[in-house]
């Protein structure tokens, strides 16, 4: 079975899309679409805009997000037996795989950007990529920590992502490499996505999403809080609303995948990070990028 798999906030690079904006008719409406629904030439961003402007929460979600689907409506023979996204990525596959239209997807995406900057400006907070660890080890040293911090990204096997208050991450860091961390690293992030700090994002969010129209999948959408196959429209508002809050599970999404039958990845948006990832999971597995 085919999986098509989408990627998030961080994939993002200058000159995305362009490619695809001067070589498809379809693609360039899209693109001049999407310029009118954000109320901002966007295209101009992701083509000719520096790395600063391009990693703004409200320029980089939506760009990633263009470039995935976009791409996604203009590959030859694209035929989604199964989907997933990496954070961001959900909305991408959500909209591959028919449950939200376009204009829809794209307009939740710049509303859940905008939610999420505002909260990550009420506290001062970030993440750290944890290296060579037990995910076990890495939950436990997150408990043990006075102040909120959590594993917020399962990537890989021995490659987490955790999430907090910039102290507790700071000392959780600490302890990390203690406890025998290849690396232990704050990134160049805006905020404590996937954590308790994105509750005021989370509130923000589920109004937009309850009042938008999901429709049944042509395929399942392996949700990143579930990591399991879901179908039901109701079921998957309600996980892509505490997905703000909750861990992307990313490793077991990929195992339960190929478990019920994946035999290739495709990755569809900006970069290969994903593919990168799906290899370390599952090394039999065919990996392609789009």
């Amino acid at each position: 079975m085919k999986a098509y798999v989408f990627p998030g906030q961080g994939a993002q690079f200058t000159g995305m899309g362009k490619e695809l904006y001067e070589n498809s008719a379809v693609a360039k409406d899209l693109f001049e679409k999407a310029n009118e629904i954000l109320g901002f030439r966007i295209t101009d961003i992701m083509f000719e805009g520096t790395a600063e402007e391009l990693k703004e929460t409200k320029v980089t979600q939506p760009a990633v997000f263009l470039h995935s689907v976009i791409l996604a409506k203009t590959l030859e023979g694209f035929k989604p037996e199964m989907v997933a996204g990496h954070s961001l990525g959900e909305f991408s596959a959500l909209v591959a795989n028919g449950v939200l239209s376009f204009e829809d997807g794209l307009k939740l995406v710049s509303q859940r950007a905008a939610a999420m900057q505002k909260a990550c400006e009420i506290t001062p907070s970030t993440m750290a990529a944890v290296l060579n660890l037990e995910d076990k080890v890495v939950e436990d040293i997150c408990a043990s920590i006075d102040g909120i911090v959590v594993a917020a990204n399962y990537n890989c096997p021995g490659q987490l992502v955790i999430s907090g208050e910039y102290k507790a991450v700071e000392a959780a860091c600490e302890k990390m490499k203690e406890a025998g961390a290849k690396r232990a690293l704050i990134l160049p992030v805006g905020g404590a996505f996937h954590s308790p700090m994105m509750e005021p994002a989370r509130e923000e969010l589920a109004a937009a999403i309850e009042a938008t129209n999901f429709s049944t999948p042509i395929c399942p959408v392996y949700q990143n809080v579930t990591a399991s196959a879901v179908t039901d429209p109701a079921e998957i508002k309600k996980n892509l609303i505490i997905q703000l809050t909750a861990p992307v599970k990313w490793t077991q999404s990929v195992q339960q995948m190929i478990a019920d039958g994946a035999t290739s990845f495709t990755e569809v948006g900006p970069g290969k990070v994903l593919v990168g990832l799906v290899g370390k999971i599952n090394k039999e597995v065919e990996t392609i990028s789009a």
